[in-house]
């Protein structure tokens, strides 16, 4: 049996509840403004992408909340938005997130610093630091896939690490992910970030 399998036999007959609901309202409050970077989709697209990967992989109701809430400290108030979120979702969602989190100061430190120390902290991250973490980046990485068959190399101004920076990131996450052993979502994630890094290569 497969880690997947095992963790959504683990989760069977156990529904979304009251808290996961809230948690949903909680994230569309606050990133209702957001849109995704050089683009005019709504923030919300990517948090509900990330939640339904991580669902679909088997995570629990905690790990569900903290992928709606993965990018809350980074983006929408550091320390003082952890705090909140702890104080309404509990301590291991609150872990989890922080897990997610590559910066939670104003301004934030420069790219490659942010990178490497995230880098780092993924080797040592427990399995649902992992599994939201991987869920995030595959869904990235598709989204980058996608718009650079379209928009070519003009995608890659988007991000401060440019091209070569932001493909060595996809490529250290997954080599990372990949050493935690097995499992159909880190096998996607190779995948996607190997097909990203051969399009890259033929659009320019």
């Amino acid at each position: 049996m497969s880690p997947t399998t095992s963790r959504k036999n683990d989760r069977k007959n156990r529904p979304l509840g009251a808290r996961f609901r809230r948690a949903l309202s909680y994230a569309a409050r606050l990133h209702a403004t957001q849109f995704r970077k050089g683009t005019t989709r709504p923030y919300l697209a990517h948090l509900l992408g990330v939640t339904s990967t991580v669902l679909t992989h088997g995570g629990d109701e905690d790990e569900a909340i903290a992928a709606l809430l993965h990018d809350a400290v980074e983006d929408q108030g550091g320390k003082r938005r952890l705090r909140e979120i702890r104080r309404k979702f509990g301590e291991r969602v609150a872990h989890i997130v922080e897990g997610c989190t590559d910066a939670d100061t104003e301004p934030k430190p420069p790219w490659l610093e942010r990178k490497k120390k995230y880098l780092e902290h993924l080797r040592d991250a427990d399995s649902s630091t992992r599994l939201v973490s991987a869920a995030d980046k595959l869904y990235n990485a598709r989204e980058i896939l996608s718009d650079l068959r379209t928009h070519r190399d003009s995608v890659w101004s988007r991000f401060k690490g440019g091209k070569e920076g932001t493909l060595w990131y996809y490529d250290e996450v997954a080599k990372i992910l990949r050493a935690g052993g097995p499992s159909e979502l880190v096998e996607e994630l190779d995948r996607v970030v190997a097909e990203l890094r051969s399009a890259a290569r033929e659009r320019r």
